[in-house]
């Protein structure tokens, strides 16, 4: 295989990759908080040397990744005073079924039987410093969330909300509709921005989702298409020199 056709494998390997976010991105169009994603590429050059052809760079395409696009989703009203949706960056903490801390923007918020505020999926959610927040019987029902956070009953305060940033590149999918993160901050009351009674939509723009992959669909067929010139090419080259034998 030559130059040409490594270069052109190296960028279907990239359209596949291009393909395969937008498609995740389309089917998480309706999911609760989700970030759409878009991937990172960097360009890898190879310096080749010959003493029959003068020196050259050939360049190859690598997959360097994904990032999310913080673009807010639309506020969805729930009728629950208990969900709320992050305005500006940051994620919600949780402790997940494993025992260790992920991290949502779906802001689904109920009380357990044990008192203790949980997400959607029944993972219990994180205050300040990583505590739960317990809610006392008597409280359950009389229960507001204001912007800094803060969780209060008919008697005042039970603990807030605790809202982490990340520099996204740290950031990544568990797997189980949680995030994974490193090097995070905990947002004081005052940077804690929360708008409660509803939830953040997907961030996900169906037309721009399926222009992308009908593009990124052409890409691949004109890279088959030189693909298969060069193919013909090689067997036109053969078949002459073959002649000249």
């Amino acid at each position: 295989m030559d130059i040409a056709s490594y270069v052109l494998l190296s960028q279907e390997q990239a359209l596949r990759r291009r393909m395969d976010v937008a498609a995740n991105n389309l089917a998480n169009m309706s999911t609760v908080g989700f970030k759409r994603e878009r991937p990172v590429f960097h360009e890898y050059v190879e310096q080749t040397d010959s003493a029959v052809t003068p020196a050259r760079q050939t360049s190859f395409v690598l997959d360097y990744g994904a990032v999310h696009d913080s673009a807010a989703g639309a506020f969805q009203p729930t009728g629950n005073p208990l969900d709320v949706m992050i305005e500006g960056d940051g994620y919600l903490s949780v402790e997940a079924g494993d025992g260790t801390i992920a991290y949502t923007r779906a802001g689904f918020v109920k009380v357990l039987e044990n008192g203790e505020l949980a997400a959607s999926g029944g993972q219990r959610i994180l205050g300040e410093g990583g505590r739960p927040i317990v809610i006392p019987a008597e409280d359950a029902a009389h229960l507001s969330v204001s912007a800094d956070g803060t969780v209060s009953g008919v008697n005042g305060p039970l603990g807030r909300l605790a809202v982490t940033v990340f520099d996204e590149a740290n950031v990544d999918p568990r797997g189980d509709g949680l995030m994974s993160g490193a090097g995070g901050r905990e947002l004081a009351a005052g940077e804690t921005r929360l708008r409660s009674g509803g939830v953040e939509g997907s961030n996900v723009n169906a037309i721009v989702e399926t222009t992308d992959m009908i593009a990124i669909l052409r890409a691949y067929q004109t890279s088959q298409n030189i693909t298969q010139t060069m193919s013909d090419m090689r067997k036109q080259a053969i078949d002459r020199l073959g002649r000249v034998g």
